[in-house]
C-alpha cells in the first residue's frame, strides 16, 4: 500500500544547448514521469534554449520513486524525436521535508546533493529552506544525447498547506 507523503511542485525553468533534431533547431517539450504519473510541458517552437517556466505538480508516495525526465522534439509528420533523458533521485529532498525546520532562518542550506552515477546532476545542488518551504534548484545533464541540460526547481507542498487548513 502506498502512503501519500505530499506534493512536489516541479518547475521546468529552461533547456540549455539542447540537441538539434531538425534543420532549423528543435521544437522541444519535456515529459515528466514519477511512479504512474505522467505530465508534459508545452512545445517551444524552433528553440534549442527554450524557456518554459512551467509548474508541474506530482504526488509523492512511499516508496519514493525517482523523477524521470524525457525531452522530445515535436514533429508533425513523424514520431517525435528523442532529445535525451535524465533521472532525479528525490530521496534526500523528501527526507529534508521531514525535518523540523520551524526555527531555522530563511535561506538555510539543509543539505547538498552532489553529482554521482545514480543521478544526472550537472553540478552540486543545495536543498534550501526558503520562504517556509523546502526548495531545490537543479541542473541536470541529459543522457543518451550529444548535448543539453535542463534547469529545474523542486519545491515541497505539505498536504496540510494544499488543503488550505
Amino acid at each position: 500500500m502506498e502512503h501519500l507523503l505530499g506534493l512536489i511542485k516541479l518547475r521546468v525553468a529552461k533547456g540549455v544547448n539542447l540537441a538539434y533534431r531538425d534543420a532549423t533547431g528543435s521544437d522541444p517539450y519535456v515529459i515528466v514521469r514519477m511512479g504512474g504519473q505522467k505530465l508534459k510541458t508545452s512545445v517551444k517552437k524552433n528553440n534549442v534554449n527554450p524557456v518554459w517556466n512551467e509548474d508541474l505538480t506530482l504526488t509523492v508516495s512511499d516508496p519514493i520513486h525517482p523523477l524521470k525526465l524525457q525531452v522530445f522534439d515535436k514533429d508533425l509528420f513523424s514520431r517525435d524525436d528523442k532529445m535525451g533523458d535524465a533521472e532525479i533521485d528525490i530521496h534526500s529532498f523528501v527526507e529534508a521535508t521531514k525535518l523540523n525546520l520551524s526555527n531555522i532562518p530563511n535561506g538555510t542550506v539543509i543539505t547538498t546533493v552532489r553529482p554521482n552515477r545514480h543521478n544526472c546532476l550537472a553540478d552540486e545542488s543545495a536543498i534550501v529552506w526558503r520562504d517556509g518551504t523546502v526548495v531545490q534548484d537543479i541542473i541536470v545533464r541529459l543522457k543518451n544525447v550529444e548535448s543539453g541540460e535542463l534547469e529545474l526547481q523542486l519545491s515541497w507542498i505539505n498536504l496540510s498547506q494544499a488543503s488550505g487548513s
